[in-house]
């Protein structure tokens, strides 16, 4: 899962930022004195809001540090690192940063480093490309940028990984979706049966005993129409987003209905199942591409009323 987190900066980071993408570093002074980098916008002690700019070096020490061995994508570097609390000269409070060391050996509490500047600075802390070791800045050409407008927006992409294990029930399930089945849970003949499969009967918290095979039809019970656009979004709108219970199951999952007009899906509708073709099955409900009218008769209100 990943999406773009988008901000306004206000004027106390926006001045930080903009001076990122003219590789400087701006620090800001605190009522007690003392010189925050990277700058809080409210004062850690009075909670005022903070503005007095202050610049910093971009030579500084390592206060403390640990080692990544083995970096992940999105990292500063592609090659093992320390990750450090780098206190720069002119400043009070230390920053949190890559220093590219080589090897552990090679950094430790006060080891003194600069910054390595990204090559085309954007104006993010991203510009800061990591820190390398020694005390001699880097020279800094003169940024072309001078004449640009101030950063007032920043884009921090999100992403999140989830590895989820499978239980008993899961793993029966994503298996027999995998060969086109669709695969229901009950805790016994008169237990109800629920789709996806749950390990326990969550009204009465017995463990569910017995798999039961549902046929790919089905019926709308809730539904929304989804009109409004957003990132990421991989379906143009409108297009609906419904609750379908399928003949035999006791709780609607869901999932999309398409093939007919947004307009005219409602509650009760009869639906069945478009499947992927064969060959673009995976373990995963997305084998369904969408569900579609069947052109039955709409479900009685009183046959779904209880599983709404």
């Amino acid at each position: 899962m990943s999406f773009d987190y988008t901000r306004s900066v206000g004027p106390t980071l926006s001045k930080f930022f903009t001076a990122l993408r003219e590789r400087r570093v701006l620090g800001v002074r605190g009522s007690d004195g003392r010189v925050h980098v990277p700058p809080p916008e409210y004062d850690p002690v009075t909670y005022e809001p903070l503005g007095e700019m202050v610049p910093v070096s971009p030579v500084g020490t390592v206060v403390s540090w640990a080692w990544q061995p083995d970096p992940i994508e999105g990292q500063p570097l592609d090659r093992p690192f320390a990750w450090a609390l780098i206190k720069l000269d002119g400043a009070d409070t230390p920053l949190l940063h890559a220093v590219d060391a080589g090897e552990p050996k090679a950094i430790k509490s006060g080891t003194r480093v600069h910054v390595h500047w990204a090559d085309e600075p954007v104006g993010a802390i991203t510009d800061i490309a990591y820190f390398a070791l020694g005390e001699d800045p880097e020279p800094v050409a003169e940024q072309p940028d001078a004449d640009k407008d101030p950063v007032s927006m920043i884009v921090t992409p999100i992403s999140l990984t989830i590895q989820h294990t499978a239980s008993h029930e899961e793993s029966a399930y994503l298996r027999a979706i995998a060969q086109g089945k669709l695969l229901g849970a009950r805790t016994g003949k008169n237990g109800k049966v629920y789709f996806p499969p749950h390990g326990a009967d969550p009204a009465t918290g017995q463990p569910t005993t017995e798999f039961v095979e549902l046929p790919d039809k089905g019926t709308v019970t809730t539904f929304a129409i989804i009109n409004i656009p957003f990132q990421g979004q991989r379906i143009k709108p409108p297009y609906v987003a419904a609750y379908v219970l399928l003949d035999g199951a006791d709780i609607p999952f869901l999932h999309l209905v398409a093939d007919v007009d947004a307009h005219e899906v409602r509650m009760g509708m009869r639906v069945e199942a478009v499947w992927k073709p064969r060959e673009q099955w995976g373990f995963g409900i997305d084998n369904i591409e969408y569900f579609r009218p069947t052109g039955e008769p709409d479900a009685d209100y009183d046959t779904y009323k209880h599983h709404l």
